[in-house]
């Protein structure tokens, strides 16, 4: 599949088949997160895979237990066989503009050689790099693929023994889409290009 074509086809799925993926598949898509860039080389960013119907239930145990299901409204999202969390860790980041080669940009922020006010959450934009590769390399391979908010972040580390120091930034929910309920927000429709892209200036 060309590239362009990739980007076009990407949409947020919440329903899937009750169908397993191959571990070529599996391997193929948590390998393209590790190809997101990262400020400074810091890869300050680490994910936590679950494959299979066992290690997902699991998950959803946790993050959206059976006595919070009732209406909800995608429960196809459930079957998902794949399920990458995203974490992001603040303090990698900390530590490597403490670096020696990265003391100029530390003296550029701060005005005074300290850490200052970091320019932007580098670890968070870190970790959504990383969530957009693994949208883009399911559908690459055919399949569909969801961006969601971890539900009850604290409970989720504590049962997969994640430190507190790791941020869930997000989930992503992988497999073989099967007909599902648009989102309600897609009525807002697309912003036209000649709206959102200012040339030369504002």
């Amino acid at each position: 599949m060309e590239f362009q074509e990739v980007v076009a086809r990407r949409r947020m799925v919440r329903c899937f088949e009750d169908r397993s993926l191959g571990r070529e598949t599996v391997e193929a898509i948590v390998a393209s997160a590790g190809r997101a860039p990262s400020a400074g080389f810091t890869q300050g960013v680490e994910l936590l895979v679950l494959v299979g119907a066992q290690e997902t239930a699991r998950y959803w145990d946790v993050a959206l237990p059976e006595d919070r299901r009732a209406g909800f409204r995608w429960p196809g999202l459930l079957h998902a066989p794949l399920i990458v969390v995203v974490f992001a860790h603040e303090q990698a980041y900390i530590d490597r503009y403490a670096e020696p080669d990265k003391r100029r940009a530390r003296r550029l922020r701060s005005g005074h050689g300290g850490l200052g006010q970091w320019p932007a959450p580098w670890w968070i934009i870190d970790a959504s790099f990383s969530a957009l590769l693994v949208l883009l390399t399911a559908v690459d391979r055919g399949l569909g693929a969801l961006f969601f908010g971890v539900f009850r972040p604290d409970e989720v580390r504590d049962a997969f023994g994640v430190p507190d120091a790791y941020q869930p930034v997000g989930a992503v929910a992988v497999g073989y889409p099967a007909p599902d309920q648009p989102s309600q927000s897609l009525r807002r429709g697309r912003r036209p290009v000649q709206e959102v892209i200012h040339r030369g200036h504002w």
